[in-house]
């Protein structure tokens, strides 16, 4: 079998995987909140989210992994002077997987692999591939006939980057995976430069 290719730091990717057996990983609600807090902790130090979107059996990302110094810039940026060391960065995506398949099998009496190997990574390589990633990861729910209507499925960037009120000004990104007139408490933002993903929205791109 050959090796996946390592994650190169500076490059966009589209990260993605689906439960073994085509399992579903997301079994109630709080997972996928669950989910995302163990993304904000392992994954978003090390990599700018730019859309993502949780399904039933399967996810997908749209990451930039950073430098070491946009690393440290960020962490100094919010006052943490002495930047940890971190994991390669395809190491800290399966420390990802791993926490959540963990979290899985302990709360439903499961045992096993949770997730298929290795995680799928395609990097984004062109300003096409990148506009064609984007309306993918977020119609991908309508596509599956989860919904009708894409828009309609809470579990996705879509909400945030497309809010009139979701911080386009300091160019954040809620990391929640609801609607924010649902959302309670309110988790924080991280931030991301998404003006030409919002640019998309502008133009009814989808």
């Amino acid at each position: 079998m050959t090796s996946p290719t390592s994650l190169e730091s500076g490059l966009p990717y589209h990260i993605f995987t689906r439960g073994i057996n085509r399992e579903n990983i997301f079994l109630d609600e709080w997972n996928y909140f669950r989910f995302m807090e163990l993304f904000c902790f392992h994954v978003a130090p090390i990599a700018e989210t730019y859309a993502y979107c949780l399904l039933r059996n399967h996810f997908h990302l749209f990451l930039r992994i950073r430098t070491d110094a946009e690393i440290r810039q960020a962490l100094t940026h919010e006052g943490i002077q002495d930047a940890p060391s971190y994991p390669a960065p395809g190491q800290c995506i399966g420390n990802l997987l791993n926490a959540y398949a963990k979290t899985i099998n302990f709360n439903y009496h499961r045992t096993g692999s949770l997730f298929q190997h290795p995680f799928g990574r395609v990097p984004v390589t062109t300003d096409r591939y990148y506009e064609q990633l984007i309306k993918y990861i977020h119609q991908n729910p309508q596509h599956h006939g989860f919904v009708k209507d894409f828009r309609e499925w809470p579990f996705s960037s879509y909400h945030s980057l497309s809010s009139s009120d979701n911080g386009q000004l300091d160019g954040s990104i809620d990391l929640s995976p609801i609607p924010r007139e649902s959302r309670t408490p309110r988790r924080r933002s991280r931030r991301i430069d998404h003006s030409r993903y919002r640019q998309l929205i502008a133009n009814d791109y989808f």
